[in-house]
């Protein structure tokens, strides 16, 4: 089957997309407002880009009234935001953070989570997540009805069970999106494949 996005709704084009590019990982987005309330907010158009430096990037659309979400005003007045991984066990909080709360008030509160100081930035991050990043902004684009927000990882916090030696994680598996408008994954089913040079891809031709 061949589907022409132009024919189709952006209802369509968003469930197409976001049940084949999967599974994505989630960023638990906490940012501070103007008047200093701090919103979370879970989003899965989002992924690292670059590592000199580091970038991650987190795209993000409107909300249901056609104007711009808390966390993209937030981000674009604030210059920063940090980007907290969701693992199994903060499912349910980050379900809560989800819900079109009013900006006057703080999902952390309503999801019952602490928050932990930021140390290069102002925006604090969620104290239980085993992995967050302090990003300061790079860039806002316009694209289409989302606004792409790239922001260079200026702090690394990963916990101490969470990081080995030589930088080696374990003991981490984050909850990955899986389709729209409520399908997740769990990622503790791996497996670990070498990869193969072009001298062994010779070797292997009969």
């Amino acid at each position: 089957m061949q589907i022409d996005p132009a024919l189709q709704s952006p209802a369509d084009n968003y469930k197409l997309l976001t049940n084949l590019v999967v599974p994505r990982p989630i960023a638990w987005v906490s940012t501070r407002s103007e008047s200093g309330v701090i919103n979370l907010a879970p989003f899965s158009f989002f992924n690292a880009i670059g590592s000199e430096p580091p970038y991650v990037m987190v795209s993000i659309g409107l909300n249901d009234k056609g104007e711009a979400k808390d966390t993209a005003k937030n981000i674009a007045s604030s210059g920063e935001f940090v980007v907290n991984m969701v693992t199994e066990d903060l499912f349910d909080a980050m379900n809560i953070s989800a819900a079109d709360f009013p900006p006057d008030q703080s999902e952390l509160d309503a999801a019952q989570l602490q928050t932990a100081p930021s140390v290069h930035i102002q925006t604090p991050r969620v104290a239980r997540s085993p992995v967050s990043f302090e990003c300061k902004l790079v860039s806002a684009q316009q694209l289409g009805q989302n606004t792409l927000f790239i922001g260079e990882v200026v702090m690394f916090h990963v916990a101490d069970d969470v990081i080995g030696e030589r930088l080696r994680i374990s003991n981490f598996s984050p909850i990955g999106r899986l389709g729209s408008p409520s399908v997740y994954c769990n990622t503790t089913d791996r497996f670990d494949i070498a990869r193969i040079s072009y001298a062994q891809w010779l070797g292997r031709k009969p």
